[in-house]
C-alpha cells in the first residue's frame, strides 16, 4: 500500500474514530437510566451534573465558547435537545466537519479518485448527522404522541383524585415510560427550582414541538388564568387525541402502497447508476466528465427526482 493512502487511511480512522465517539458519548446510557429511577431528584441532579462534567472536550468547550450567543448555535441546541443527545453545539458542529472529511475522501477513493464524487460524498456528509438528529427528533415525538393520550389519562385521574397540577406531573414522571416520564420530570424539577409553570411548560414544548402536547399547554394556561374544570377539559383532549391517532393510523394504512412507490421511484435511479459505475465505469463516465452535456443531464436528473418525490409526498401525505 502506497504511503500517502496509508497516512488518508490512517487519519480517516482517526476521525471516525472521534466522530463516533461523540455520538455515543451524547446517548444516555443504560446505566445512568436505571439509576435515575431510584435516586432522588437532588441526587440525579448532581450525578447528571458530574456527568456532564467528564463529558467535557476541550475541542468542544472551545468552539462552545466561540459560538455563544449566535443564533445559529441556539438553534443547533434546540434540536440537540429534542433529539434528547447530551452534546453541545460546538461538539455537533467538530462531528459535522469530521462527517465532512470521512464521508468526502471515502468516496473520492471509492469513486476512483474523481473529484466529483468526493465532492459529493462531502455534501452526503454535511447533511449525514443533521439526517441523524432529524431520525431521532422524529422517533422521540413520535413515542410522546403515542404516549400523550395515556399521559393526560393519568392527569386527569390524578386531579380527579385530588393531587394538584405538579402533583399529577409527579405521578407521571414516576408511572410513565420514556419520552414523557423524562419530560414531566424535567417539567417538575423546573418549577421545583423556581421557574413558574407556564415557563416550564413552554420550555417542554419548545423540546417537544407536538401539536397535541400544544393544545394540552394552551388549555392548562387559560384555566389556571380563567378557572373552571381542568379534569373535563383535559379528558375532552385525551378522547380528540385518541380520535386523531386511530384516524392518522387508518390514512397511513391506506396510502402505504403510494409512499413507498415514492421511495422506489426515487431510489432506483441511483441505485442503478452506481451500480453500472461500479459494474461497467466507461459506460456511465462520459455523463460525469463530460461537462457540456453530461453534467446537465446529472442535474436534470437530480431535479427530476427532487420534484417528483415532492409531489408524490404531498399526494399521499392528508393532514388530520
Amino acid at each position: 500500500m502506497d504511503l500517502p493512502v496509508l497516512i488518508t487511511v490512517l487519519v480517516l480512522a482517526l476521525f471516525f474514530g472521534y466522530g463516533v465517539y461523540l455520538f455515543i458519548r451524547g446517548r444516555q446510557s443504560e446505566v445512568e437510566k436505571r439509576l435515575g429511577q431510584y435516586t432522588a431528584p437532588t441526587v440525579e441532579a448532581e450525578a447528571e451534573e458530574a456527568v456532564r462534567a467528564a463529558r467535557r472536550s476541550p475541542l468542544g468547550d472551545r468552539l462552545e465558547r466561540v459560538l455563544s450567543g449566535r443564533g445559529f448555535a441556539e438553534n443547533i441546541r434546540t434540536q440537540l435537545a429534542r433529539a434528547n443527545l447530551k452534546l453541545t453545539a460546538g461538539e455537533f458542529i467538530a462531528a459535522t466537519v469530521i462527517s465532512v472529511i470521512l464521508f468526502g475522501f471515502l468516496a473520492y477513493f471509492l469513486g476512483h479518485r474523481n473529484p466529483l464524487f468526493g465532492l459529493g460524498g462531502a455534501v452526503l456528509g454535511f447533511f449525514a448527522p443533521r439526517w441523524y438528529v432529524s431520525f431521532l427528533q422524529q422517533r422521540r415525538l413520535n413515542a410522546f404522541n403515542s404516549q400523550l393520550s395515556d399521559t393526560i389519562n393519568m392527569l386527569v385521574n390524578g386531579l380527579r383524585a385530588g393531587y394538584s397540577v405538579l402533583q399529577a406531573m409527579e405521578a407521571v414522571a414516576e408511572e410513565m415510560a420514556p419520552p414523557a416520564s423524562e419530560e414531566f420530570r424535567r417539567v417538575v424539577r423546573e418549577v421545583q427550582l423556581g421557574l413558574s409553570m407556564e415557563e416550564a411548560l413552554n420550555n417542554l414544548l419548545r423540546r417537544v414541538p407536538s401539536d397535541d402536547l400544544d393544545l394540552m399547554i394552551t388549555a392548562m394556561n387559560v384555566q389556571r388564568e380563567v378557572g373552571g374544570n381542568l379534569a373535563e377539559v383535559l379528558d375532552s383532549i385525551s378522547f380528540t387525541i385518541r380520535e386523531r391517532i386511530r384516524i392518522q393510523g387508518e390514512i397511513r394504512a391506506l396510502t402505504a402502497q403510494g409512499r413507498y412507490s415514492g421511495y422506489i421511484v426515487s431510489f432506483l435511479p441511483i441505485v442503478v447508476a452506481v451500480l453500472i459505475y461500479f459494474i461497467n465505469p466507461d459506460f456511465i463516465r462520459p455523463l460525469f466528465e463530460n461537462r457540456t452535456c453530461g453534467w446537465p443531464i446529472l442535474g436534470f436528473a437530480a431535479m427530476g427526482i427532487i420534484i417528483g418525490n415532492i409531489v408524490i409526498r404531498k399526494i399521499v401525505e392528508i393532514e388530520v
